[in-house]
Protein backbone atom coordinates (compact mmCIF):
# COMPACT_ATOMS: atom_id res chain seq x y z
CA UNK A 1 0.00 0.00 0.00
CA UNK A 2 1.34 3.40 -0.95
CA UNK A 3 0.72 5.97 1.78
CA UNK A 4 1.46 9.68 1.74
CA UNK A 5 -0.46 11.55 4.41
CA UNK A 6 -1.67 11.54 7.99
CA UNK A 7 -2.53 8.32 9.80
CA UNK A 8 -4.36 8.32 13.13
CA UNK A 9 -4.65 5.45 15.59
CA UNK A 10 -8.12 5.49 17.12
CA UNK A 11 -9.55 2.70 19.26
CA UNK A 12 -6.51 0.58 18.39
CA UNK A 13 -6.98 0.85 14.63
CA UNK A 14 -5.20 2.97 12.00
CA UNK A 15 -7.18 5.30 9.75
CA UNK A 16 -6.30 7.75 7.01
CA UNK A 17 -6.70 11.10 8.75
CA UNK A 18 -6.84 14.86 8.36
CA UNK A 19 -6.20 17.09 11.37
CA UNK A 20 -8.40 20.17 11.60
CA UNK A 21 -7.60 23.57 13.05
CA UNK A 22 -10.64 23.12 15.28
CA UNK A 23 -9.01 20.44 17.48
CA UNK A 24 -10.79 17.64 15.68
CA UNK A 25 -9.43 14.82 13.54
CA UNK A 26 -11.25 13.56 10.47
CA UNK A 27 -10.89 9.80 10.07
CA UNK A 28 -11.49 8.09 6.73
CA UNK A 29 -12.13 4.53 5.66
CA UNK A 30 -12.95 2.98 2.26
CA UNK A 31 -15.77 0.79 3.60
CA UNK A 32 -18.81 1.11 5.82
CA UNK A 33 -17.77 1.34 9.48
CA UNK A 34 -19.92 1.93 12.57
CA UNK A 35 -20.29 5.64 13.27
CA UNK A 36 -18.83 6.73 9.90
CA UNK A 37 -20.88 8.65 7.36
CA UNK A 38 -20.67 7.94 3.64
CA UNK A 39 -19.30 10.90 1.71
CA UNK A 40 -19.37 9.08 -1.62
CA UNK A 41 -19.00 5.45 -2.68
CA UNK A 42 -15.80 4.09 -1.20
CA UNK A 43 -15.23 7.05 1.16
CA UNK A 44 -16.53 7.19 4.74
CA UNK A 45 -15.69 9.77 7.43
CA UNK A 46 -15.97 10.22 11.15
CA UNK A 47 -14.91 13.33 13.06
CA UNK A 48 -13.47 12.78 16.54
CA UNK A 49 -11.86 15.07 19.13
CA UNK A 50 -8.06 15.05 18.92
CA UNK A 51 -7.99 13.99 22.57
CA UNK A 52 -9.52 10.62 21.59
CA UNK A 53 -6.78 9.85 19.05
CA UNK A 54 -4.05 7.61 20.45
CA UNK A 55 -1.46 8.65 17.88
CA UNK A 56 -1.26 10.97 14.87
CA UNK A 57 1.64 10.69 12.47
CA UNK A 58 2.56 11.59 8.91
CA UNK A 59 3.53 8.60 6.79
CA UNK A 60 5.05 8.66 3.33
CA UNK A 61 6.31 5.89 1.10
CA UNK A 62 9.79 6.31 -0.32
CA UNK A 63 11.82 4.35 -2.84
CA UNK A 64 14.98 4.33 -4.89
CA UNK A 65 14.79 4.72 -8.67
CA UNK A 66 17.78 4.97 -10.98
CA UNK A 67 20.00 5.26 -7.91
CA UNK A 68 18.20 8.25 -6.38
CA UNK A 69 15.70 8.68 -3.52
CA UNK A 70 12.06 9.49 -4.32
CA UNK A 71 8.72 9.80 -2.56
CA UNK A 72 5.90 7.80 -4.16
CA UNK A 73 3.00 10.20 -4.68
CA UNK A 74 0.69 8.10 -6.86
CA UNK A 75 0.15 4.86 -8.69
CA UNK A 76 -1.58 3.67 -11.82
CA UNK A 77 -1.56 0.06 -12.98
CA UNK A 78 2.13 -0.92 -13.27
CA UNK A 79 3.47 2.64 -12.88
CA UNK A 80 4.33 4.76 -9.85
CA UNK A 81 4.36 8.55 -9.76
CA UNK A 82 7.59 9.48 -8.01
CA UNK A 83 8.91 12.81 -6.76
CA UNK A 84 12.63 13.41 -6.51
CA UNK A 85 13.84 14.39 -3.03
CA UNK A 86 17.54 14.86 -3.78
CA UNK A 87 17.25 18.61 -4.30
CA UNK A 88 19.77 18.78 -7.16
CA UNK A 89 18.34 20.18 -10.40
CA UNK A 90 21.16 18.85 -12.61
CA UNK A 91 20.49 15.31 -11.35
CA UNK A 92 16.74 15.71 -11.87
CA UNK A 93 17.34 16.94 -15.41
CA UNK A 94 19.76 14.09 -16.18
CA UNK A 95 17.07 11.62 -15.06
CA UNK A 96 14.59 13.19 -17.49
CA UNK A 97 12.20 14.25 -14.72
CA UNK A 98 9.34 16.66 -15.35
CA UNK A 99 9.63 19.97 -13.49
CA UNK A 100 6.29 20.49 -11.74
CA UNK A 101 7.23 23.61 -9.77
CA UNK A 102 10.33 25.35 -8.47
CA UNK A 103 12.42 22.53 -7.01
CA UNK A 104 9.73 19.88 -7.58
CA UNK A 105 10.57 17.13 -10.08
CA UNK A 106 8.38 14.11 -10.87
CA UNK A 107 8.10 11.19 -13.28
CA UNK A 108 6.13 8.03 -13.97
CA UNK A 109 8.37 5.05 -13.23
CA UNK A 110 7.65 1.41 -14.06
CA UNK A 111 7.21 -0.60 -10.86
CA UNK A 112 9.76 -3.12 -12.17
CA UNK A 113 12.48 -0.44 -11.83
CA UNK A 114 11.57 0.63 -8.28
CA UNK A 115 13.74 -0.56 -5.40
CA UNK A 116 13.95 -0.20 -1.63
CA UNK A 117 10.28 0.71 -1.03
CA UNK A 118 9.68 1.70 2.60
CA UNK A 119 7.35 3.73 4.76
CA UNK A 120 8.81 6.64 6.67
CA UNK A 121 7.10 8.21 9.65
CA UNK A 122 7.62 11.94 9.88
Amino acid sequence: MIRDGYVARWLGRDFEAAPGADGEIRLYTPGPTDGFEELRPGRFRRIVPASEVEELRYVRTTCRWRGERFVIVGEHETWLRVEYVGGRAPVAESLGLERIDQGVWQAWAPTTEIEDVREEVM
